[in-house]
């Protein structure tokens, strides 16, 4: 198994109550109505709460800000992912959700990245 992690800043006209908002209720569906396209195995979106822990963690530890929040989406294998992503199918779903996500994202400042999980 692979994962796609996308750690999301949200688009700078939305708050972020907005952006979760958006996310969880348009996008998210949107995604999981199309999952089979990419072969998607499961989906999970983790949302930024805002607390006061997020600033002491950052500030003792130097770090930059934190994300409005990360997405994670499991694949069965690299080449089944390429495979689907490449299909006539899948190249259209994937301009549909590219388009989706400027609605939402600032992709300037989110990143993305295909992980193997360890659990320790």
């Amino acid at each position: 198994m692979i994962k796609f992690v996308m750690c999301c800043c949200r688009h700078p006209d939305m708050t972020r109550e907005e952006f979760q908002d958006y996310w969880l209720n348009k996008h998210g569906p949107f995604f999981q109505k199309n999952s089979g396209t990419f072969k998607a195995k499961k989906y999970v979106q983790c949302h930024t709460v805002d607390t006061p822990l997020n600033d002491n963690i950052r500030t003792s530890r130097g770090m930059a800000q934190e994300y409005d929040g990360v997405a994670e989406v499991w694949f069965e294998s690299e080449e089944e992912l390429i495979e689907a992503m490449s299909s006539p199918e899948g190249q259209e779903l994937g301009a549909a959700l590219l388009e989706d996500e400027s609605k939402f994202l600032d992709h300037s400042k989110s990143t993305a990245f295909i992980t193997v999980e360890h659990v320790l």
